[in-house]
């Protein structure tokens, strides 16, 4: 790495980042990088402004959580260098490096890493350009590599042990195969029993395992049924004859079999997993979630693999998915449009969104509409949440809506606490969309240039055919990160515009409207209004509510046993309900601002 010695203040800011499998696979650990930059700036006179590590982080993308106070630490200025220990710590993605470069270029900061080769000569940036493509296509070719391997394994007729084993197997001493587990196998035994050969729902066999204390195989606390309903759908535990087998395996892995014995099928290959992280603005700053895509691939893509008998009688197992196969989930929303269903109305105790509950009483035959927490006695035990109140739905949506309506009925104080939700949702995006935007504009127009130089090249002879493949595959990768890429900084704009134009609809629309065609507005037209606010309603489990959003400090109510926010005690016939009134009370039951 060039020296960057010269005149005036050389501060420093110091960059490690290490992925979860790194860790795992070679121990490449943050302490390591951190002391080898160290050791570099000692020798350099460097000042070390600030050490930012990223654990657990995947160089695939920039959406990390240390990768932001860098940029930020670089945007207030004053930071001459950036390091790290080898290029990869930045990003594996070349389109990333010329991110980032220009970016800390427009506040006079440099990005450098110890093993780079060039310097900031033309010459050099593109030596530097070069080893980053070669760096990232030995990557691809190792995972290629892997993947090929592990399809060829389980043509094999092997199974990976890469995962926890399916329940009721554990693996073999050579851990390329399963072996039936006696005590596990019962327990999965019991569900086919009990679904095909007994009768009972999915519920009733869970709900069973969870009073009777069955520890399931996650080793949490209670049995759910979305794992209940894989098991019965799951053919590693579905006896097959050697002639079913023969028919999905290779000629190779039918010879190994016994004719005489059945076999379960253990799918190789079967889903396809999309994992990325996504960057998410709020109040409390910019915070991080990841997200996990899981989709069937084409049937023909599956490879069998077979595994042990798990001696399941083959009929309990087609009855339970005869049992299974048209269950549908039972409609609970009595017929009416619920306002503060999906999402708008949370559990205060657990974070899980309430949902809709109608309970007809035959006596009076009258339909009673509620709100109610789906963790309340969602494993068949008390504890499950805390919150089992049940929130009478009308009352909570007149309540709710009396208290937007009154934001709705203030144009002035709205304008101000719009402007103010546009510009929080403005500061928690990772710089100006357009800039970022017409960054990645600029790394496609320079893509197109870099692939016109390979083709002159090679018509003079400069480049072998090998070579120039080699090259327009790795800009062709570039072409579509910088396009990915393009499309999130122009939907992070059009997430801002949609923004400004729910403020625009509210300030034109709704908030001129006259009181009386406020309170008109159909259930349908005031969630519309919800959703242009982002409100949400937090319920306790002693039936006090908050509604928040981000007009936070514009939108806030309290109900406590009852009365509005602030007052104490219950009504004097003892009523706690926050939404219940009754002749003795005093409490007026209506919302009050915070």
């Amino acid at each position: 790495m060039p020296s960057a010695n010269g005149h005036g203040p050389k501060n420093a800011i110091l960059y490690a980042r290490v992925s979860t499998d790194e860790q795992a696979r070679s121990g490449y650990s943050l302490a390591q990088q951190i002391e080898a930059l160290r050791a570099y700036v000692a020798r350099e006179g460097y000042e070390v402004l600030e050490e930012v590590r990223d654990a657990g982080q995947s160089g695939a993308s920039l959406e990390r959580p240390g990768m932001d106070r860098v940029r930020d630490l670089v945007a207030g200025g004053g930071v001459s260098v950036v390091l790290a220990q080898d290029r990869d710590r930045f990003a594996r993605e070349p389109a990333y490096h010329y991110l980032l470069r220009k970016e800390f270029e427009e506040f006079g900061c440099k990005i450098r890493a110890l093993n780079d080769r060039g310097d900031d000569s033309p010459e050099g940036e593109l030596t530097d350009g070069i080893l980053d493509q070669l760096a990232k296509f030995e990557r691809a070719k190792t995972a290629e590599r892997t993947r090929r391997g592990k399809l060829q394994k389980a043509r094999e007729g092997k199974v990976l042990a890469v995962h926890r084993p399916p329940y009721g197997f554990r693996y073999n001493d050579a851990r390329d195969n399963y072996l039936v587990d006696e005590e596990s196998i019962r327990v999965i035994a019991r569900i086919f029993r009990m679904v095909g050969a007994e009768g009972h729902t999915m519920c009733a066999t869970r709900l069973a395992f969870n009073r009777e204390g069955v520890r399931p195989p996650s080793g949490g606390r209670y049995w759910s049924p979305k794992y209940i309903r894989e098991a019965i759908k799951d053919d590693v535990y579905r006896p097959h004859t050697f002639e079913e087998v023969s028919a999905l395996v290779t000629p190779a892995v039918a010879a190994r079999l016994d004719p005489e014995k059945r076999y379960g099928i253990w799918w190789f290959n079967r889903r396809r997993y999309a994992s990325k992280q996504v960057a998410m603005g709020g109040p409390e700053g910019r915070t991080y979630r990841r997200q996990i895509k899981v989709t069937d691939k084409p049937r023909s893509e599956w490879i069998a693999v077979p595994v042990p008998d798990s001696g399941i009688p083959r009929e309990w197992i087609d009855a339970a998915r005869n049992s299974i196969k048209d269950n549908k989930r039972q409609s609970t929303n009595g017929d009416r449009f619920w306002e503060l269903s999906g999402g708008v109305m949370l559990c205060a105790e657990c974070g899980c969104r309430m949902v809709a509950h109608a309970c007809h009483d035959k006596r009076t035959r009258k339909t009673y509409h509620y709100y109610k927490c789906p963790k309340r006695r969602r494993h068949g035990l008390d504890d499950a949440c805390t919150n089992k109140k049940h929130n009478r739905a009308e009352k909570a949506e007149a309540a709710v809506w009396e208290l937007v309506s009154g934001l709705l009925k203030d144009p002035e104080r709205l304008r101000i606490g719009l402007e103010a939700m546009i510009e929080e949702e403005r500061a928690g995006m990772r710089g100006a969309p357009d800039r970022e935007a017409t960054s990645w504009l600029q790394t496609l127009s320079e893509v197109d240039q870099e692939r016109r130089g390979y083709l002159r090249l090679a018509a003079k002879g400069q480049m072998s055919d090998e070579e120039l493949d080699e090259a327009l595959a790795d800009l062709e990768d570039t072409r579509a990160t910088a396009e990915r890429e393009l499309a999130a900084a122009r939907g992070r704009k059009e997430a801002l515009e949609a923004l400004e134009q729910d403020r625009d609809a509210l300030l034109e629309s709704y908030a001129e409207m006259a009181p009386e065609a406020l309170d008109s507005l159909t259930g349908e037209e005031r969630r519309q209004v919800y959703a242009m606010l982002r409100l949400k309603v937090d319920v306790a489990a002693d039936g006090s509510m908050e509604v928040r959003g981000i007009l936070s400090e514009n939108l806030r109510v309290l109900y406590e046993n009852g009365h509005p926010a602030g007052e104490e005690g219950l009504c004097e016939n003892g009523l706690a309900s926050p939404f219940t009134t009754c002749s003795g009370c005093t409490g007026s039951g209506r919302p009050k601002l915070a």
